[in-house]
């Protein structure tokens, strides 16, 4: 993980492995092809992010295979007891304010797997991601106010990013009251 607790690139393909995982045993052919269709659809083909191998998976004792032995048979894998707590360490991560593709995914990432998570750790998450919105939200219209007189169309572009945020913020808001 970054300093600030948030997770790294290689962290987030390790959380969607995870979570998939959790979710059912799969083929690791299988789980390999629904890890990169869920993270190009997020950030679209992205060679540095499916570096990740399913194999360091297992040498960490994360998952193991329930039928064959590895990639060469197409082995069954599963999630194991370690393999769960990695997953609710990476689920219970920091999100960063920015808004970055990175970050797209980990969001992304974090409401696809938030049931795996009891309930007063999907509260904490969904406060950490309004608490994110209200951050970026906070340094657009401060960059939207330092800028209102500039000639251009920023102020517009700016306005319509706010507009976004604010949405977003009151759906977490309402999403957070139905959890």
């Amino acid at each position: 993980m970054f300093t600030d607790n948030t997770l790294t690139p290689r962290e987030a393909i390790r959380l969607c492995a995870l979570g998939t995982l959790a979710t059912q045993p799969m083929r690791y052919s299988a789980l390999a092809n629904a890890i990169r269709h869920f993270v190009s659809r997020i950030l679209g083909p992205s060679l540095d992010l499916m570096g990740t191998s399913i194999e360091l998976l297992r040498l960490e004792g994360l998952v193991r295979a329930i039928e064959g032995t590895g990639m060469e048979d197409d082995a069954r894998l599963e999630i194991t007891d370690a393999g769960r707590s990695e997953l609710k360490n990476l689920l219970t991560a920091n999100i960063r304010a920015a808004s970055t593709d990175l970050n797209k995914l980990i969001v992304a990432l974090k409401f696809r797997f938030l049931h795996h998570l009891g309930e007063a750790d999907r509260q904490v998450q969904l406060d950490l991601l309004v608490e994110s919105c209200e951050k970026e939200l906070a340094r657009l219209e401060d960059l939207r106010a330092h800028h209102a007189g500039d000639p251009g169309a920023l102020a517009a572009w700016l306005d319509h990013d706010i507009a976004a945020i604010e949405r977003r913020i009151a759906w977490l808001g309402d999403f957070r009251r139905r959890s």
